[in-house]
């Protein structure tokens, strides 16, 4: 299962998002899962933004070796599932490849949460409390996510999705 993460630069909500996804696969034994990120409107070769790299450290991630890229039709053929931080996101995936799998970051937080569906907002600039806030809702919403995937498998958790 290759995920895909997007969003607009790809320095600071999707670089995060395929952090989490790595280390949410690995706690669940699932090594047949791949993760990558790119952006919507990305400058190839920049480092995820300082504050990500702090919060995610905090965290046990790293994205000290993280670098920017585009989203391409060559990224898209290999997902098996492209997640949008933010519908935009989504749509500019789906323009690229039309028949390829698309969704929101935020469609997988639970039906009461008050972030579900709204998109994941952008930390860009903002300090490390504004993308401790950030890792929270994607950590929420991967949860759901790899709640779904095991579902779609047959809820064989730990046997990968």
């Amino acid at each position: 299962m290759n995920l895909l993460f997007v969003c607009t630069g790809n320095i600071c909500r999707s670089p995060l998002a395929e952090v989490i996804a790595r280390a949410e696969a690995d706690a669940r034994g699932w090594a047949e899962v791949s993760c990558a990120s790119a952006g919507t409107f990305a400058f190839p070769g920049q480092p995820a933004s300082g504050p990500g790299i702090a919060v995610a450290a905090a965290h046990g991630l790293d994205l000290a070796p993280h670098a920017s890229r585009e989203l391409s039709l060559e990224l898209l053929e290999w997902a098996d599932l492209i997640i949008g931080m933010e519908a935009s996101h989504a749509r500019a995936a789906a323009r690229l490849a039309p028949d390829a799998p698309v969704r929101v970051m935020t469609e997988f937080l639970p039906a009461d949460d008050d972030w579900r569906g709204a998109g994941v907002p952008d930390p860009y600039g903002g300090d490390v409390e504004t993308y401790e806030e950030t890792r929270k809702l994607l950590t929420r919403a991967m949860l759901g996510l790899f709640d779904a995937l095991g579902e779609e498998r047959g809820g064989r958790e730990g046997s990968g999705p």
